[in-house]
């Protein structure tokens, strides 16, 4: 599903049992200036969204409790059927947000942070770039009991370039290396992390593992988009 977030509209689907929320959210959406997304479908569970349209919506935004029980469960199987999902919910505790991220979910929004996050964070995973959450980037800065690699600054900066939306082409012209060299730094990285129990498949956990460690902050991540596109 990569794509130019301008050739047309992401569309999103919710899954979500309180009507006041959906309302919330659709709100925030058109309230959008650039328009940038559609919302495709709604439900109170994931049968009666996954069952139509929402099933090829570019984002899935989900409610952790529907009808008073938590599918925090059914996180990874709807990962990894190939759904960007973004995870909407009050239960924003860390141990909450750790689970999720590591079932696969691209990230994570608390109901209680403002519309403006919830569009920026349905465009950015839909765009697969990386967006951190304010409890998001709160959550991987409790996380301070973990081994922790040592990656070398080559590593680092390479990691850095690429969360900031860049390709791997435009980091090795940034960094004055080759491409093949750029994915060796950023494999290297990935299995150290792997070494100390802590893997990191995708590009958001990578992501997650390097703020958890404090090698970058969730206010880099966004630093060089202006320069990453162009």
């Amino acid at each position: 599903m990569d794509r130019d977030p301008l050739a047309r509209r992401i569309t999103v689907a919710i899954v979500e049992d309180q009507p006041v929320a959906v309302q919330g959210i659709t709100s925030w959406i058109q309230a959008d200036p650039q328009r940038r997304i559609e919302l495709v479908a709604a439900g109170p569970d994931l049968p009666s969204v996954l069952s139509g349209p929402g099933r090829d919506a570019d984002v899935l935004l989900l409610d952790l409790e529907l009808g008073g029980v938590m599918v925090t469960d059914q996180v990874a199987g709807i990962c990894a059927d190939g759904m960007r999902v973004v995870v909407f919910s009050n239960h924003d505790d860390t141990a909450t947000i750790n689970t999720v991220l590591e079932a696969g979910a691209a990230t994570f929004i608390a109901k209680h942070e403002s519309g403006e996050h919830c569009v920026e964070t349905i465009v950015a995973v839909a765009t697969d770039r990386p967006y951190v959450t304010p409890s998001v980037a709160g959550a991987l800065l409790a996380n301070n009991d973990r081994q922790r690699p040592q990656l070398s600054e080559q590593e680092r900066t390479a990691l850095l370039l690429w969360f900031q939306s860049m390709s791997k082409a435009s980091v090795a012209s940034r960094m004055g290396i080759s491409e093949t060299t750029v994915k060796q730094y950023i494999d290297r990285a990935r299995v150290k992390f792997a070494k100390v129990g802590r893997p990191a498949a995708t590009k958001t956990a990578l992501l997650a593992r390097a703020i958890e460690d404090g090698l970058i902050r969730a206010d880099d991540v966004g630093e060089y988009r202006s320069r990453a596109r162009q």
